[in-house]
C-alpha cells in the first residue's frame, strides 16, 4: 500500500467520526500526516506541525495494523509503534482502523 492510498483512506475515515478535539500526527517512514480535530471537523494535512500526540511507525506496520495482522499493544511492545504525547488520543485510533 502506498502512502497516498493510506492518506486518502484516512481522509475519508476521519470524516466519519466526531472531531477529536486535538492534533494527532502520524510519522510513517519519512512521511507526515496530521489530523487536526481542534475545529468543527477533522482535517488531514501533510504539514509537519506540533501535535498533542505523535504516532511513529513504518508504512508496513500501519498496513498490518489495518489488516489486524498485528495488535497495537504488540506493535508498541516490540518497538514497531511509538507514541509520544497524549496516549488517550492515540487510543482513538481504533475508530479509524
Amino acid at each position: 500500500m502506498e502512502f497516498e492510498q493510506i492518506k486518502a483512506e484516512l481522509a475519508n475515515n476521519i470524516q466519519k467520526i466526531d472531531p477529536i478535539g486535538k492534533k494527532l500526527k502520524f510519522v510513517l517512514d519519512d512521511k507526515v500526516m496530521v489530523i487536526d480535530g481542534s475545529g468543527d471537523a477533522n482535517v488531514l494535512s501533510t504539514e509537519d506541525v506540533e501535535a498533542n500526540c505523535t504516532v511513529t511507525m513504518s508504512i508496513d506496520t500501519y498496513v498490518k495494523l489495518q489488516k489486524k495482522q498485528i495488535k497495537p499493544m504488540i506493535a508498541t511492545l516490540t518497538g514497531k509503534l511509538k507514541v509520544k504525547g497524549d496516549i488517550g488520543l492515540a487510543q482513538k485510533l481504533k475508530q479509524l482502523m
